[in-house]
This record gives structure tokens, sequence and C-alpha cells, in this order.
């Protein structure tokens, strides 16, 4: 296990972190811990491309017809029949 120290943390960080510790029902250290983690949990979600997560997704429910790019295309108003 890797150790961190931090310097020059504000006052009030500090009692921000004690005051959310307690309100959680655990350590500050332990606290600290969890919101590192909930800090970096995405970055290894978020390295594929949007529409490679979304074919990984729905790969499997039969649309055979080709998306086409839409990359620079102009956004235009839904139309909704009455």
């Amino acid at each position: 296990m890797a150790q961190i120290i931090v310097r020059n943390l504000e006052e009030d960080v500090r009692v921000r972190l004690r005051e959310r510790a307690a309100r959680h029902g655990r350590s500050m250290e332990e606290e600290i811990r969890d919101i590192l983690r909930g800090a970096v949990a995405g970055d290894a979600a978020a390295s594929s491309p949007l529409g490679t997560q979304l074919a990984r997704l729905f790969g499997g429910l039969g649309l055979d017809a080709a998306i086409p790019e839409q990359r620079g295309a102009r956004a235009r108003p839904a139309q909704f029949d009455e």
C-alpha cells in the first residue's frame, strides 16, 4: 500500500473532510480514500469511444441498418406529427 502526504491543506478543507467523515461514520483517512477512489473510478471506462461503448451495449439487438456519421451536421428541431 502506498502512502500520500498532502502538504499545505487549507484548514477549512481539513475541517470539512472531518465533518464529512463523521457524517459517513468513518475515519477521515478512510473518507479520503473513498473520495480518491471515486475520483479515478470513471477513468478506465472513459477510455473507449462512445460509439464503441454503445455498440458493445446494444450490438445484439438486431439493428442491421448502417448509422451514418453525423460529425459536423447541423442540429434540426424534432418534427412531431399531430
